[in-house]
């Protein structure tokens, strides 16, 4: 196979994994508080000549004539979430939570805490305050709970009262390099193993009662990047397949009779 079809078989995965970070996107256009992902794309070299040869062997020992050529792979550098602040819609519930800034809610699951910006919350038989997967809203002093007929309010915050009595704080946290996090599903976010980050107090962000933060898609946006790497891809099929028919061809003039 030749180079060229190397690197256009890269290009196109490289955009097949760009269709499906669109895709997704814009399959979470109404998903609550749902945050973009974009992908970064760089170059890899790699050159095969002279002066990578070992510099210990002699001149006579040193291959005259490697194989020497610059190859170019399209590679996804890293997958970066979009932390853009999503529009507001009101609700009028008291359990409906948006967040302005770059905070996140801490929910506990059943495999440890993580971060979400999933405001849709509902009170549990229990009377925790839980999404809709079962997940407790985390306050400073642990899982968030009501008393049945409590009235909730929260304040810009993070007070967290019932019945006109504070009894716990929304703690909101950050991280400071969104590359950082990674997303698991069901809207939940968590550092990314080995990166170094932590999470801190988002102190300027609030808690915004009653508002749900829509998801920050740009429909428009995503419907011309998809146009485009559809495009590309085609492009890097048609270099596939004339780089197939060029080997074709020289191996049927190779093998001919003379």
């Amino acid at each position: 196979m030749q180079d060229s079809s190397y690197s256009a078989v890269f290009g196109a995965l490289t955009q097949q994994h760009r269709l499906d970070s669109i895709a997704n996107n814009l399959a979470n256009v109404n998903t609550t508080g749902f945050k973009s992902e974009k992908l970064a794309f760089r170059d890899t070299f790699r050159r095969y000549a002279h002066d990578m040869v070992d510099p210990n062997t002699t001149l006579t020992d040193k291959v005259p004539w490697p194989q020497a050529n610059l190859l170019a792979q399209p590679r996804i550098s890293e997958a970066v979430i979009d932390m853009s602040q999503g529009p507001m819609k009101s609700t009028g519930n008291p359990l409906d939570l948006a967040i302005a800034g770059d905070g996140f809610f801490r929910v506990q699951t059943p495999e440890g805490e993580f971060m979400t910006r999933q405001g849709v919350y509902h009170l549990s038989a229990e009377g925790f305050v839980v999404d809709a997967h079962g997940n407790q809203l985390l306050g400073a002093g642990g899982p968030l709970q009501v008393p049945e007929g409590g009235a909730v309010l929260v304040d810009a915050d993070g007070g967290f009262s019932v019945n006109g009595e504070l009894i716990d704080t929304i703690e909101l946290v950050r991280v400071e390099d969104p590359r950082a996090l990674e997303k698991v599903g069901n809207s939940l976010l968590r550092i990314r193993p080995g990166a170094d980050a932590q999470a801190i107090p988002a102190e300027d962000s609030t808690v915004e009662q009653g508002f749900l933060e829509a998801a920050n898609v740009n429909v428009v946006s995503e419907m011309v990047n998809m146009i485009e790497a559809m495009r590309a891809f085609e492009a890097y099929q048609k270099m596939i397949s004339g780089s197939f028919e060029q080997d074709k061809k020289a191996i049927a003039e190779v093998g001919a009779p003379r």
